[in-house]
């Protein structure tokens, strides 16, 4: 049976097993066929155009990295491949497969009974978030349950966190009752939610560091369109800062300018049309919404019957506020990856997941891109030690389910995927087999599970005010919206 649901996944891919999630869901919220079919369309089409632009983007961005890299003189072990390698390692995997057939059943069963209010299989595909950390505890303990029951676990506390940020995702990026849910994008809220005090504490709620000031503020060259065009020529200068006096190195930092330029104007146009694709389901769930007595609807963060969907991240990617700050922190964190002490890391192919990564972060701060880019070197910089940690790990897994370790290179990671503080905490803990360590995490979930079902009310409106205190911003006026039409 697993062996099937590999061959079926392989072979036809989430442009394909997506959708038809969707359509499923669709369907059984009772939306109408025609919609429901429009829906699954818009979810591959949004697939489709979201590989098409990373595909070609990513040879150009990480050739000029690489050549960035090589003009500081930075020789790091762990060399960073992409999330790829690790989400086809994971359909190798006996753990993996298994996690993939009985975690959507687990994930269809916390919903029905009421543990989540996040509905996780229509984001299906980001399963292999929680199937790699199960893989790497079986390449290092061998014991199959224990690694499967730490996937389980990883879904549970990622469902918690995703309920937490959910009312504040789904009002910025504009997506009515849905919210992100993939393990290896979740983890942010945590920083997000916790360092807020510090950052207002030192006045950085009262700096309007958002893309409408950069409009208002800048013009033409505040437009996402143009801000891509220039920090592109930047990057592309310190990719070139050895040979800025040849025709050919001006020829690839205005090419990468231009280039960097189009993902930032193309990419919100394909999130649109992704985007799209949750609209029908949203909307039925806002319809099956509890109202008052009188016919007036209850306020929209307090309704009990209320529940979010999940959606693939790659909704927001292409909200300026995200793509903007993901952009800035690009250089950023290849010069932290230099100067940490004790990183043995080389960031590289997944920093274009940055955006990806942030978008928790944009959303419990309303877009304020100085904060997002402060949360980012905080987190991800302890990122950079757990990747290094993992390394050895990492490559072993990746190169025993199947995926080719590139020639050169002696040890590789995911930025993306291996890059968390939180979630490898929660491996050292369990893949220790020490009971202790692991009954302590499963007690720090139970304390936040419980908090969030007595006290939700509170949290959503300690979350509101908070974002709130970011003086002027209203959100991105280019947030994702839809119509019904």
């Amino acid at each position: 049976m697993l062996e099937m649901v590999n061959q079926v996944f392989q072979t036809f891919g989430a442009t394909v097993v997506v959708p038809i999630m969707i359509f499923i869901v669709a369907v059984c919220l009772r939306v109408k066929v025609r919609t429901a079919m429009m829906s699954a369309f818009y979810a591959g089409v949004g697939l489709t155009g979201f590989g098409w632009i990373i595909s070609a983007f990513t040879p150009t961005v990480t050739k000029v990295i690489k050549q960035m890299v090589n003009n500081t003189g930075i020789k790091l072990p762990i060399v960073d491949i992409g999330w790829q390698a690790g989400s086809l390692a994971t359909f190798g995997s006996t753990v993996g497969l298994s996690f993939f057939v009985f975690g959507l059943i687990l994930e269809l069963v916390l919903f029905a009974v009421g543990v989540t209010k996040v509905f996780m299989p229509s984001n299906l595909w980001n399963n292999f978030g929680f199937m790699v950390w199960g893989t790497l505890a079986y390449y290092v303990t061998k014991n199959f349950w224990l690694s499967l029951g730490l996937s389980f676990f990883m879904l549970l506390y990622t469902l918690a966190l995703a309920e937490i940020q959910a009312d504040r995702w789904s009002d910025y990026y504009g997506v009515k009752n849905a919210t992100v849910s993939s393990l290896h994008n979740m983890e942010q809220a945590v920083p997000a939610i916790l360092l807020d005090p510090l950052w207002n504490l030192i006045g950085l709620n009262k700096v309007k560091m958002t893309p409408e000031y950069f409009k208002d503020k800048l013009g033409v060259f505040g437009e996402p369109t143009t801000l891509g065009a220039i920090l592109g020529l930047i990057i592309g200068i310190l990719g070139n800062l050895k040979s800025l006096t040849t025709m050919a190195a001006w020829g690839q930092i205005l090419t990468f300018a231009i280039e960097l330029s189009a993902v930032m104007t193309i990419f919100p146009l394909v999130t649109g049309v992704f985007s799209k694709a949750f609209s029908p389901l949203a909307e039925e769930i806002d319809k099956n919404r509890h109202k008052d007595d009188d016919g007036t609807e209850e306020n929209k963060g307090y309704d009990k019957k209320r529940w979010f969907l999940g959606v693939d991240d790659g909704v927001g990617y292409g909200e300026p506020a995200t793509i903007i700050s993901g952009v800035i922190l690009i250089p950023i964190m290849v010069l932290i990856a230099f100067i940490l002490p004790g990183n043995k890391t080389l960031p590289v192919v997944d920093l274009i997941s940055i955006p990806f990564m942030v978008e928790s972060i944009v959303a419990v701060t309303r877009g304020n891109i100085l904060k997002v880019v402060c949360n980012g070197i905080v987190w991800f910089s302890l990122g950079l030690y757990a990747s290094s940690w993992l390394g050895t790990v990492y490559t072993g897994a990746i190169s025993h389910y199947g995926v080719a370790i590139p020639a050169g290179v002696v040890l590789i990671t995911s930025f993306n995927l291996m890059a968390r503080p939180m979630n490898a905490l929660v491996f050292a803990a369990w893949i220790s087999g020490n009971w202790i360590f692991i009954g302590l995490t499963i007690i720090a979930y139970l304390i936040v599970e419980v908090l969030l079902r007595t006290r939700r009310e509170q949290i959503w409106a300690y979350l509101k005010r908070m974002s709130e205190k970011n003086a002027g911003f209203t959100g991105s006026k280019d947030k994702i919206t839809y119509d019904n039409n």
